[in-house]
């Protein structure tokens, strides 16, 4: 079993009397990860009807006898559980010495019914697909450096990851099957081919500028509706957006934001590409968005928390990426290629030095990837 980092990360909050939230998409390992820390617990499933009767306008009393003598209840897709935040909040003040641990793969309906009930009552964490670093631990840094065009092309999920030789059909069932399964059932959303050609349209755009007003004439769609759309795929953790970096300078863009997918095999999936990377015209894009992808993980093991950008100017000078930790700024150039000339903007560097800065290539990306 390839160990998670979350797993240290939810140990190391037991026990503190608070629930412990766990989220993330579909498939990404969540109830692998749980069952492994407590085989033992009690384990109800928001998507059976017969738990959301039990948990919805529950007691105390109703509560202790589905416990019984166990301390850890886990409610898996709690979200789906009327007033699941004011239940919640009867275990932790009323049940002593209860461990209760919710997890969810759609965070706003969770974090909606759970935020106001639970203030200062709760740990939030949240799964990714499988990691970089992860797989260095797991099957050494030689081989997981050997298999990168592979990652590039069917990303991290687990049952991918496991399944050597049937990435394509696995994914494309995932991003069939489960990637729109929240947002549909949330939302009641009439015309799920149009999400789904702004899903594709999206997939297009890694790397590059986004317009909704571009991606509403790609999707069929009014642009109201594809910002909210946007919105909820970010909430279902398919997608996640990229703001730019503006403080002085007058022709910086300051509204313009790119996005991004949190898996490059998902991403690959919904537009149905998994030509070998020597063939591809988009390598420059799947490239920076993997290595983003792997960059938002690596912050979340190592729980450093800083503002991150890309930089861009009317007159099309621009920075790939920007990191913002402690009042120091991070400026980075992705390349493939590592012998391919790079150099970044001298205004930027003059107007906010002190500035570090580096490149990175297919060569020295793993340090940046990985625990040190």
């Amino acid at each position: 079993m390839i160990e998670r980092f979350i797993e240290k990360q939810i140990q190391e909050l037991l026990p503190t009397g608070k629930a412990i939230v766990l989220i993330g998409a579909r498939q990404t390992g969540k109830t692998t990860v749980l069952k492994k820390l407590f085989p033992n617990a009690v384990w109800l499933n928001g998507d059976d009807a017969d738990t959301r009767q039990k948990l919805t306008d529950s007691n105390a009393d109703k509560l202790k006898s589905i416990l019984g003598n166990n301390s850890t209840l886990i409610i898996d897709e709690a979200q789906r559980i009327e007033n699941i935040g004011l239940t919640a909040k009867i275990i932790i003040d009323q049940l002593e010495n209860i461990q209760l641990i919710l997890s969810g793969s759609f965070s706003f309906e969770l974090a909606n019914k759970i935020n106001e009930p639970l203030t200062g009552r709760k740990w939030e964490l949240q799964l990714f697909p499988l990691s970089y670093s992860e797989m260095c631990r797991h099957s050494g840094d030689f081989t997981e450096n050997r298999l990168l065009e592979t990652r590039l092309l069917y990303g991290y999920y687990p049952e991918v990851v496991k399944n050597e030789g049937n990435q394509t059909a696995i994914l494309k069932e995932l991003s069939s099957s489960y990637l729109y399964k929240d947002i549909l059932t949330w939302e009641n959303i009439q015309k799920p081919d149009k999400l789904e050609r702004l899903v594709q349209a999206i997939a297009l755009k890694i790397g590059n500028l986004v317009s909704y007003n571009e991606l509403a004439q790609m999707s069929g769609l009014n642009v109201a509706t594809v910002e909210r759309y946007i919105n909820l795929l970010e909430k279902a953790f398919i997608v996640y957006r990229l703001g730019s970096f503006s403080r002085n300078l007058r022709n910086e863009l300051n509204k313009s934001r790119k996005i991004y997918f949190y898996d490059t095999g998902l991403r690959n999936a919904v537009i149905n590409q998994f030509q070998a990377i020597g063939l591809r015209n988009d390598i420059g894009g799947l490239w920076e968005n993997f290595l983003l992808a792997e960059r938002t993980k690596y912050l979340a093991e190592k729980k450093m928390f800083c503002n991150r950008y890309f930089w861009r100017t009317k007159d099309g000078a621009e920075i790939d990426y920007i990191e913002e930790l402690n009042g120091e700024i991070y400026a980075y150039e992705f390349k493939w290629n590592p012998n391919a000339k790079s150099s970044f903007s001298s205004s930027f560097i003059k107007e906010y030095q002190p500035v570090s800065t580096k490149i990175i290539h297919r060569e020295n990306y793993m340090d940046w990837l990985k625990e040190r």
